[in-house]
């Protein structure tokens, strides 16, 4: 006789997000996530690297922080202070970076030292899925500011900080993602940067910079990083190696000053993050860092090239874009009448995963129609082979496109 499995549900805690679904493995066509290209992991560098700093310094392992302390091994620190500068014209000591376990755990700390339920913030309005729920998990006020193809569109940040001052509310902080902007690609000009840290002086409400997609830009060229050109030290800056290296070894970093950095180790309650991964890209990044993201990017860029072609080929004018300037991802706008959410669970039983526009933006109705599309993990011929099944998904539940790589459809 056998007895009935415990029941947990009666003493699950409040306001838990919904059970997640058993993984069945990646479906045929996978745009979705933030995955990477497969054939770009460096994979002998890194074994090389991890053979060389293991043998060398393989016994710090046996301490917490491997003798450099709670901010993360040191080297890798140190590479990133000459990386910051070299790159993002940021100046600054190893001892004002801290290694997290990739940029979703910076983003929680963040969230832990400046937010809590009731405060409002500012993040722009097609945005980082990630941000977006754990600002909704806390309950924090969310103010979306529209986009256009040069980034954030300061005159929106102006009006909504205005407004909040009317009401006597100061928000905790300003979110962007000015470089390679997530889902857009777009990135935030020079001029649009100093107009946005003149605005968060003026109103005293600091800046959140995300800059995890910032190495993959198509011609290398990026304003500087916001925390650059502060003037205050208003701005907090993350970064990650997930996009420039690879995404499974869960390595970020947050950049502020130490009066910051002081109140989130307190609550960075996991004893360090994974040691060992720091040490690999610390060697690895060390001696290939420079070459190894250039070669990536063309990579990236041809299969972008792929997407877009194939978009053009299937669905014609029905599947509107701007040309990403760096990135992953690529933000598609197609015909009003088409949910995407709906696309989304259609393409799903035909084995293709995409990202429905609502779960990536703050206003839902201008989102319905749009999805983000991962370019980098499937081939070139996966792309090519997706595209056209997802149009025959689209055109049998909302009779988009009409025309199909040029063959005329029977609207629905």
């Amino acid at each position: 006789m056998t007895s009935a499995s415990f029941d947990f549900a009666p003493l699950l805690a409040d306001g838990l997000p919904p059970a997640a679904a058993k993984w069945n493995g990646f479906p045929k066509y996978n745009f979705v996530g933030g995955n990477n290209d497969p054939d770009q992991v460096p994979v002998d560098r890194l074994l090389a690297a991890s053979t060389a700093v293991l043998t060398r310094e393989g016994t710090t392992l046996s301490t917490y922080g491997l003798n450099s302390g709670p901010l993360g091994y040191r080297p890798l620190r140190e590479f990133l202070v000459g990386k910051l500068k070299r790159d993002a014209g940021i100046s600054c000591s190893a001892d004002e970076i801290l290694i997290t376990s990739g940029s979703l755990q910076g983003l929680d700390l963040v969230n832990a030292i400046l937010t809590s339920p009731g405060d409002t913030v500012l993040i722009e309005q097609e945005c980082y899925q990630g941000s977006i729920t754990r600002l909704v998990r806390r309950g924090v006020n969310i103010v979306g500011i529209p986009l256009d193809k040069d980034g954030m569109r300061i005159d929106a940040v102006a009006e909504a900080l205005e407004n909040l001052k009317r009401k006597g509310i100061r928000p905790k902080y300003i979110y962007t993602i000015p470089t390679v902007q997530n889902p857009t690609g777009t990135i935030l000009g020079e001029q649009r940067r100093r107009e946005l840290l003149k605005l968060s002086a003026d109103y005293g409400v600091p800046i959140f910079e995300d800059d995890c997609y910032a190495d993959l830009i198509w011609n290398g060229q990026r304003p500087p990083a916001l925390y650059a050109m502060s003037e205050n030290g208003g701005v907090i800056h993350i970064g990650s190696f997930s996009k420039s290296v690879a995404p499974a070894l869960r390595v970020g970093y947050i950049v502020a000053p130490w009066a910051v950095l002081s109140r989130i180790l307190p609550i960075k309650t996991d004893a360090g993050s994974g040691a060992l991964e720091q040490m690999v890209l610390a060697e690895f990044c060390t001696a290939h860092f420079a070459d190894h993201v250039p070669k990536l990017t063309r990579g990236l860029r041809a299969k972008l090239d792929a997407l877009m072609e194939a978009l053009a080929e299937q669905f014609g004018t029905s599947a509107e874009f701007e040309e990403p300037k760096g990135g992953i991802f690529l933000w598609v706008k197609l015909p009003d009448n088409v949910d995407t959410m709906k696309l989304y669970q259609q393409a799903l039983a035909s084995g293709i995963a995409i990202n429905p526009g609502t779960e990536w933006s703050t206003n839902k109705p201008h989102s319905t129609s749009r999805l983000r599309l991962c370019f980098a993990s499937p081939s070139v011929q996966e792309i090519r082979d997706g595209v056209a099944a997802l149009a025959e998904v689209c055109r049998r539940e909302f009779g988009v496109p009409s025309r199909s790589a040029n063959v005329e459809r029977a609207a629905k």
